[in-house]
């Protein structure tokens, strides 16, 4: 383990320096089983946030091709974390996931596996964006329009 394996795990997850460090030494060095310690790390630590309040957040809005329309609340626990590029994001691929796929309702969205990464759900994408950011993070409601439905 040398510090531009740290760096490289860094920069591919986000993750603090010292979490890349752990990761690695618990991995034996083996960068794709780091990235896994570190998500399912993440994993734990957005269970741990889970109860806390969450009174801030963002709107995304999407449109595909003029023809589907959809608004997404995205709730977290400050401003801080709702004005950074990772929720903002995260909001942004949420709405292209309720596009493409037409959940009923919060809890199928969550269900759903993730359109860009067959691995994982959607609630696994948002509690991994929760575990990085650090703060409890929940989808809200959303509403998808379809042009003649």
């Amino acid at each position: 383990m040398n510090i531009s394996d740290i760096k490289k795990l860094r920069e591919q997850t986000g993750a603090g320096i010292a979490d890349c460090r752990e990761a690695l030494k618990a991995s034996g060095g083996n960068m794709g089983k780091a990235t896994e310690w570190l998500k399912k790390k993440g994993l734990d630590k957005a269970q741990a946030k889970s109860g806390r309040e969450v009174k801030a957040g963002v709107v995304d809005v999407y449109s595909h091709s003029g023809k589907v329309g959809v608004l997404v609340e995205l709730l977290c626990e400050t401003d801080f974390v709702a004005r950074t590029e990772d929720f903002k994001n995260l909001a942004h691929e949420l709405s292209l996931q309720i596009a493409s796929m037409n959940p009923s309702s919060v809890e199928e969205l969550l269900a759903q596996e993730y359109i860009r990464d067959a691995v994982m759900t959607v609630d696994q994408l948002v509690k991994s964006v929760s575990g990085k950011l650090g703060e409890n993070i929940q989808v809200g409601r959303f509403e998808r329009i379809a042009l003649g439905e």
